[in-house]
């Protein structure tokens, strides 16, 4: 277990019931992680350059990203992350309401990680990010967060 890791997870989403719930699931799971929630695209690359009030912002390890959000689309947030060469190596699963095929096709052509769809049952909500921390968690390998590319 000595190589279990607490992990930064970025939340990206607008919705306050959303982000209810994907704490509530992180907290029933026992997640092994430290949540950090911003509500729009631009709140998302300010913190993921460190700017502004998120200047003293960590490296997350993983992304949470919904595709609807103000300000800044969630897609351009995708584009923009994996266009950036010190970003770019941040795992992001987008997690949205969206099951159009336009939406899953393009994200995965800007390098989404993985795309899941947002149960609206709340069992099975919880049941979605407790896999997606599993997975991203104990079973694949990230790097340090103090690790670039």
């Amino acid at each position: 277990m000595n190589d279990l890791r607490w992990i930064d997870v970025l939340l990206v989403e607008d919705d306050p019931g959303d982000v209810l719930l994907t704490r509530e699931a992180f907290e029933l799971n026992k997640v092994r992680n430290k949540l950090h929630v911003v509500n729009d695209g631009e709140q998302a690359m300010a913190f993921l350059r460190k700017e502004g009030e998120y200047a003293d912002a960590p490296r997350p390890d993983l992304i949470l990203l919904d595709l609807n959000l103000p300000r800044k689309d969630g897609r351009e947030v995708l584009q923009d992350i994996k266009g950036d060469d010190k970003l770019r190596g941040i795992p992001v699963v987008v997690l949205t309401t969206s099951e159009s095929e336009e939406d899953i096709l393009r994200s995965y052509n800007l390098h989404a990680n993985a795309y899941v769809s947002k149960p609206v049952d709340f069992d099975q909500f919880i049941s979605v990010v407790r896999r997606i921390d599993d997975f991203f968690v104990t079973v694949v390998k990230l790097p340090s967060s103090d690790q670039h590319y």
